[in-house]
């Protein structure tokens, strides 16, 4: 009885002698558990989606351009919500292309000029990449004279996604402007 409390003793203050069913080191075990907890833990951490545009006012083209920056993971789950199907964004050219259609259709700008009325741009779209964990989706137009404001419309992933957050930065003559596009906010507009 003796040798049998010392065992277990032994057992109980040296964890790294305890061994489970099978021969398995149980602080291995436990070790690949709170990992497998980590982990699953960290994929239900990304709760807020977000996404950023950048319309840029190139001085060496003399072009506006549109560069919509999704999460890889968001647009891929989307897509599917969207298609009905499992698309491949990563590999598949033509799954970029459809779903950059998809974002291209809940995109506008439209411009303000001096002494004018307002605009509705034809935005050209330019194609896509992958860079990483991010999607990007590229659009431009030809650099509009006498611009005085842009109304924006930016409604992507905002159908499948009510939380989603979709942040547009306007970078012209040096400054940067903001619009945040958030719960109840589809359309929003900034002054030059």
């Amino acid at each position: 009885m003796l040798k049998m409390t010392l065992k277990m003793q032994t057992m109980i203050t040296s964890p790294l002698r305890l061994r489970a069913p099978g021969g398995r080191d149980v602080v291995r075990f436990s070790i690949a558990c709170l990992l497998m907890v980590a982990v699953h833990g960290l994929s239900l951490a990304h709760v807020q989606k977000t996404a950023v545009t950048r319309i840029l006012f190139n001085a060496n083209t003399h072009n506006m351009e549109v560069m919509h920056r999704l999460l890889l993971h968001d647009a891929e789950h989307a897509a599917t919500l969207i298609f009905g199907e499992q698309l491949n964004l990563l590999e598949s050219e033509e799954s970029r292309e459809l779903f950059s259609n998809y974002v291209l259709n809940r995109f506008a700008i439209e411009a303000g000029v001096n002494g004018g009325r307002p605009e509705l741009l034809k935005l050209k779209y330019v194609g896509s990449e992958i860079d990483g964990q991010y999607l990007w989706v590229y659009q431009e137009i030809a650099e509009i004279p006498d611009l005085t404001s842009l109304t924006v419309v930016h409604s992507v992933l905002r159908d499948i996604w009510p939380d989603q957050s979709n942040l547009v930065n306007i970078e012209r003559a040096d400054q940067i402007y903001t619009l945040n596009f958030t719960a109840n906010s589809d359309v929003l507009s900034v002054e030059f």
